[in-house]
């Protein structure tokens, strides 16, 4: 072999390297999402300073989303895992940045409701206080776009503060469309102000900010409970962690030494509400050795079944799942927290 053939191999085999390095670990604008864990929530939780020591386990479940490579891209075909574009992840305008921010903010709203459940049910005592108002999006063509951001709480609008924001919501449409108005607004921790024109909303044809909203709150109990979600985020954990706290607060060994997993939200009235990626959540509770596994049972609205007819519940979602992969794990339909409960004092 003559140097030049030699520096060719040599050159080729740089090439290689590159490309592979390349494919391994050169992100782009392309996400997979497959199962992720099944985490013990008494590593997660203390209630009156204690964690939780009997046997077995309440797990939540999450699903796992990378940034995908050019070789990675292709586990979107392998079972239980999907390919997702940055919008379909993110939606449209939202960037990474606000995206971890919406969902932290959907993690912490999401123990509150537990708190708030697990206490009620409880007969325990709490005090719920109303922060303000929490901005989910700020909406194309409103004159606050670049002035507020998702995950501000506004805390007042012309030096007048609110208990809801059914009153924040009632106080802007009685103004008039272009008035300008002084929003206070808290951001990281810092209290801020910025005013601007009031927009027309399409929907009521009346003045507003131009922004999605939803309360923000946050609860006191007399006896402490201190949840450490980490970097988990997303609504889906409430009812489980409801599950935990409960178990807590009644003293009462309520699993029998098993091993259960589970998702869905919890509202304040006990509901247990439908959630995404739950055939991947299945599969990660399985791997885990969980035996039983909470499903919400929800029903789904008729018109969103005529436009999805190929729709089911997430119970039947997580049946089908737990049946391609062949699981012992049984699939226990749950509507309400007092269902769950029902289940668990007849283990």
């Amino acid at each position: 072999m003559n140097n030049k053939e030699r520096k060719n191999r040599k050159s080729l085999f740089i090439v290689l390297i590159v490309f592979i390095l390349a494919g391994m670990f050169m992100p782009i604008p392309y996400y997979i999402e497959g199962p992720g864990s099944a985490v013990h929530l008494n590593e997660l939780v203390e209630v009156n300073n204690e964690k939780d020591q009997e046997e077995g386990h309440f797990m939540l479940t999450t699903v796992a989303i990378r940034r995908a490579t050019p070789l990675t891209y292709f586990m979107k075909y392998m079972p239980f895992h999907e390919g997702l574009t940055k919008e379909k992840l993110f939606g449209t305008g939202t960037s990474d940045a606000e995206y971890t921010n919406l969902q932290n903010y959907y993690m912490t709203s999401s123990i509150n409701s537990a708190v708030e459940m697990a206490y009620d049910a409880a007969g325990k005592s709490y005090q719920l206080t109303y922060n303000g108002v929490y901005i989910m999006s700020v909406l194309e063509g409103s004159n606050f776009d670049g002035k507020l951001e998702i995950g501000d709480t506004i805390l007042s609008l012309d030096g007048q503060s609110f208990d809801s924001s059914v009153e924040f919501i009632e106080y802007v449409q009685q103004q008039k469309v272009g008035q300008i108005i002084e929003v206070a607004y808290e951001r990281n921790g810092e209290k801020q102000t910025t005013s601007d024109k009031l927009m027309e909303m399409k929907e009521t044809k009346k003045a507003g900010l131009g922004i999605s909203l939803v309360d923000n709150t946050s609860i006191k109990t007399d006896i402490p409970v201190a949840i450490n979600a980490g970097e988990i985020g997303g609504p889906s954990a409430g009812f489980m962690f409801a599950l935990q706290i409960y178990t807590q607060l009644v003293d009462k060994d309520l699993r029998e030494g098993n091993e259960i997993a589970g998702t869905g939200t919890i509202e304040s009235d006990g509901t247990i509400g439908r959630i995404g990626g739950i055939d991947k959540k299945v599969v990660a509770a399985s791997d885990e050795g969980a035996t039983i596994f909470f499903a919400p049972d929800d029903t789904i609205d008729p018109v969103i079944q005529d436009n999805y007819p190929e729709m089911t519940s997430n119970y039947q979602e997580a049946l089908k799942a737990a049946k391609e992969i062949d699981t012992e794990m049984k699939i226990i339909p749950v509507k309400t927290f007092q269902d769950a409960i029902d289940y668990l004092e007849k283990l």
